[in-house]
C-alpha cells in the first residue's frame, strides 16, 4: 500500500518522472487487466489479510451475496453486528448461531451467487472471517465464531 502511494504521489509531480509514470499508468490502465489492477489497487479489493485459512475469501471483502428475496449482505450489516450467511438447504448453521444474536445475525438462503460455498462468515467490517463449501464442517464455523464473536449467551 506505501509503494502504490508512493508511485501516485511521484505520478502527480510536473517534472519528467512523474511525466514518464503517467505515460505508463495511462498504458497500463488502457488495457482490461491494467485497469483491474489499478482499481484493485485503489479500492483496496486486492488486500488479503492472513485469518488462518486457506480458503481464498477468508481475509477479504465480503462479496454483497444477495437472497432471492433482494435482500443483500449490505442491507444485512448496517447494525453493526457480524453476518452469517447459510447458504446450506438444512440451515445447518441456525443453533450455531443461536445466543450471540447481540452480536452475530443470522441470515438463511439460497443465493443468487453464491461461489458455490455452504456458508460464510462476515466480520462487521465486512472482511469475511470464515467461509465453508456446501459439505462444511459446522464445529470449523463454531471455532470461527468463538474466535470472532465470543461463546454463545445463556
Amino acid at each position: 500500500m506505501l509503494d502504490w502511494t508512493r508511485a501516485q504521489a511521484v505520478a502527480m509531480r510536473p517534472d519528467p518522472h512523474g511525466q514518464a509514470v503517467q505515460g505508463l499508468i495511462r498504458d497500463l490502465i488502457g488495457t482490461r487487466a491494467g485497469t483491474t489492477y489499478v482499481f484493485e489497487k485503489v479500492s483496496g479489493s486486492a488486500i488479503r489479510y492472513d485469518l488462518g485459512s486457506e480458503q481464498p475469501l477468508v481475509g477479504r471483502n465480503a462479496p454483497d451475496f444477495r437472497f432471492g428475496d433482494g435482500t443483500r449482505l449490505g442491507d444485512l450489516m448496517q447494525d453493526g453486528r457480524g453476518v452469517v450467511l447459510d447458504f446450506s438447504t438444512d440451515r445447518r448453521l441456525r443453533d450455531s448461531a443461536t445466543g450471540r444474536e447481540s452480536r452475530l445475525r443470522y441470515a438463511a438462503g439460497a443465493a443468487k451467487n453464491d461461489l458455490g460455498l455452504g456458508a460464510v462468515l462476515v466480520r462487521p467490517d465486512g472482511i469475511v472471517a470464515w467461509a465453508g463449501d456446501r459439505d462444511f464442517d459446522r464445529k470449523a464455523f463454531e471455532r470461527a465464531a468463538n474466535q470472532w464473536f465470543g461463546t454463545p449467551e445463556g
